[in-house]
């Protein structure tokens, strides 16, 4: 499987970014994700409908360091340092994100996720590493 396959441009740095994928594209993608050198982690977020269990569930699999603030702005920070995972680049894939969409006032809180997600791809790329986020339903 080449790296177009799936319409991203996956060779080009400036192609990283948030994207919403289909889940039966996850370990197609995961590989090719690998082949390139990146780090691969995915996170689970079935049954995540809050903002506190979203915030802990990314801490736990992100392996963020102790003292993690448990808001976005301590997501955030995280996000464009990961010194504690040294990798050439990362993708992201968040697997089954439909009880955060759906859950109450969720909406506004997927938003700020993605805003947090965009930000942190846009500011890896300005330092040339390549930060993917893939965003999956449960099927």
């Amino acid at each position: 499987m080449s790296h177009d396959d799936f319409g991203l441009g996956l060779h080009d740095i400036n192609n990283a970014g948030v994207y919403a994928i289909d889940t039966s594209d996850i370990s197609a993608l995961s590989a090719a994700m690998r082949d390139a050198d990146l780090k691969v982690i995915r996170i689970d977020l079935d049954g995540v409908s809050d903002k506190r269990t979203l915030l802990a569930r990314l801490a736990a699999q992100l392996d963020f360091p102790a003292g993690f603030g448990g808001n976005w702005d301590a997501l955030a920070d995280n996000l464009r340092d990961l010194q504690w995972l040294p990798a050439n680049g990362y993708a992201l894939f968040l697997a089954d994100v439909d009880a955060l969409r759906a859950g109450a006032g969720a909406g506004k809180e997927f938003d700020t996720l993605l805003d947090i997600l965009d930000e942190a791809s846009r500011d890896w790329v300005g330092r040339d590493v390549p930060f993917w986020v893939f965003l999956s339903q449960s099927a």
